[in-house]
């Protein structure tokens, strides 16, 4: 009888690595348990696979689309079976929040050892379902290749996001000759027709007053000089979206007035100059706490671009929406607007522009820098204070990574957004993820100095990314500010409540000391407590090259 055998097999766990490198995965991140320990022995012969470790999954998990965020790179995160994945869901859900591709894997027990229901069992994909674009558990190892092809397929295709695969031990163990299938990339740069460029062309020259909202896709899509172009052919002033978490516009532009906030009367104040608002790439005004008052004037009517069609129509009737790519579209519609405009568009911008000057950030940053009272001797230093030292001292292609809440709420009065990689904030609420993203940021831009401005509070969800920052040596500065407690909560009970007696919000009996919990991270670390010490050791932390730097800064409840 001839020899049939085959011999071209693969074992899973070396086809899962394979395929992710062909789908351009170059990081993986992950907090192994044993059931990933297939993925971990096929890694030793994986080298190109650079894998970074995070000592708890949510710190994986934020690291990851950190990394993601700024490379603009599929990444691959691994966790460990159903406790672990529980672990991942908050960072998870912020990772969907912010559009952030990924493939989230975690190990299972074998098949048919599941049903024993071992420690550490659970059915893993109906935990993950409501967090990412799709779920599922590889149940054939022939399957393996296809699976993973269409996560990265739907991971990568916009509205971008996680996507989650169960891996049985058998699948990744076992062997078989299967076809590794090859890349597919959903190409979603389009434009608007043309008859669909000139409708919204002639809507926009016939506002009255017309306003712009900056939104990330104008990041995503690169699309910082498209997005200037227009706001300068229009002459009409530009708006960051309310939930600011990106660098969605160049702040140092003459037609940028500043970044809305989540207060609902100060956003209806402010919307109610202008008979339409002209969304590009970005949310209509998404709040953060109820108020009987609707954050959009009736008199304002709202016109979109881009790709989040969710978002097109959810709590605002659009009266033009165009679902494609921010950046092509605007190269489309710049020239229709030009020659429907004319030469009497041209005057109008001008002479707007010009008017911008007294009011816009740039002359709103000078006003501040100049009223900004200096620090008292002997008390905490005041947080707009270093928010604004630290934006003097940073560098011009520095990256600020911020999770300061109260804290940071002056940050974006003076740090200049000057391309699309300046700034990275939380786009969920949920904290913890600032100061585990920023080793992700920092490892996709090894060139560029980072530095993560971290309230206590948040920072102490995930304060173990410090080992990792440590542990790949990479040259973060962590600023933790400490006002020892929750200190937004402590304003919102006594704001909402009228009850200034908190209780469980203070972080002051024993008091925190976060310098040395970083120290025994393997963390350079600081406290600081005056305004010289503070001048000094961000100077000698921006210029360190070796590794991580923490400063504590102590600074006033505000």
């Amino acid at each position: 009888m001839p020899d049939v055998r085959v011999t071209n097999t693969i074992a899973g766990r070396d086809a899962f690595l394979r395929v992710l490198s062909d789908e351009g995965v170059v990081k993986m991140f992950g907090n192994p348990g044993t059931t990933e320990l297939p993925i971990m022995h096929a890694l030793s012969s994986a080298p190109e696979m650079g894998y970074v470790l995070g000592l708890q999954e949510a710190v994986v998990i934020a690291m990851a689309d950190g990394y993601a965020r700024a490379s603009g790179k599929l990444v691959s995160c691994n966790v460990h079976v159903a406790p672990g994945l529980g672990n991942a869901i908050g960072s998870i859900y912020t990772s969907l929040m912010s559009g952030t591709a990924m493939i989230v894997t975690a190990g299972q027990q074998e098949q048919g050892h599941g049903l024993t229901e071992p420690l550490l069992y659970a059915p893993l994909v109906p935990i993950a379902q409501p967090v990412v674009k799709w779920a599922v558990e590889v149940n054939r190892i022939e399957d393996l290749p296809r699976i993973l092809r269409r996560a990265a397929k739907v991971a990568t295709t916009a509205p971008t996001g996680p996507v989650f695969i169960s891996l049985p031990g058998d699948i990744l163990n076992n062997e078989a000759a299967i076809d590794l299938g090859s890349v597919t990339r959903v190409d979603t740069a389009v434009r608007p027709s043309d008859a669909a460029l000139e409708q919204l062309a002639r809507r926009l020259l016939s506002a009255k007053n017309l306003v712009m909202l900056a939104g990330p896709e104008i990041a995503d899509s690169d699309a910082f000089a498209e997005a200037a172009e227009l706001a300068e052919t229009l002459g009409v002033p530009v708006w960051h979206q309310t939930v600011g978490y990106g660098a969605h516009f160049p702040s140092e532009h003459p037609c940028y007035l500043g970044a809305l906030n989540r207060d609902q009367k100060r956003v209806r104040a402010i919307l109610s100059e202008y008979d339409l608002m002209l969304c590009v790439g970005s949310d209509v005004l998404q709040m953060s706490v109820w108020s009987e008052v609707e954050p959009l004037p009736e008199t304002t009517r709202v016109a979109m671009i881009g790709l989040r069609d969710w978002e097109m129509g959810k709590n605002f009737p659009a009266e033009i929406a165009l679902r494609a790519d921010v950046k092509e579209t605007l190269k489309a519609l710049i020239p229709v607007l030009k020659k429907l405009g004319g030469a009497a568009l041209t005057d109008k911008a001008k002479a707007n522009i010009a008017a911008f000057a007294s009011k816009n950030w740039s002359a709103q940053r000078a006003q501040r820098l100049k009223a900004l009272a200096p620090p008292v001797a002997g008390e905490p230093l005041p947080p707009e204070w270093v928010m604004a030292r630290l934006t003097e001292a940073l560098p011009k292609d520095g990256i600020v990574v911020e999770e300061g809440l109260t804290s940071t709420m002056a940050l974006p009065h003076y740090l200049a957004y000057r391309d699309r990689k300046s700034f990275f904030g939380n786009v969920s609420g949920g904290i913890g993820w600032g100061i585990a993203a920023a080793v992700g940021i920092q490892i996709a831009e090894p060139a560029r100095k980072v530095v993560a401005v971290i309230g206590d509070g948040s920072a102490m969800y995930s304060i173990t990314a410090l080992w990792s920052a440590a542990n790949q040596k990479l040259p973060v500065v962590f600023i933790i500010t400490n006002n020892e407690g929750y200190q937004i909560l402590k304003n919102r009970l006594k704001l909402f409540h009228g009850n200034d007696t908190p209780i469980g919000m203070d972080f002051n009996d024993p008091p925190m000391n976060v310098t040395k919990i970083a120290e025994g991270f393997g963390v350079t670390a600081e406290r600081v407590t005056t305004a010289d010490g503070f001048d000094a050791a961000l100077k000698k932390s921006l210029a360190k090259t070796d590794g991580p730097t923490l400063l504590e800064v102590m600074v006033k409840k505000v």
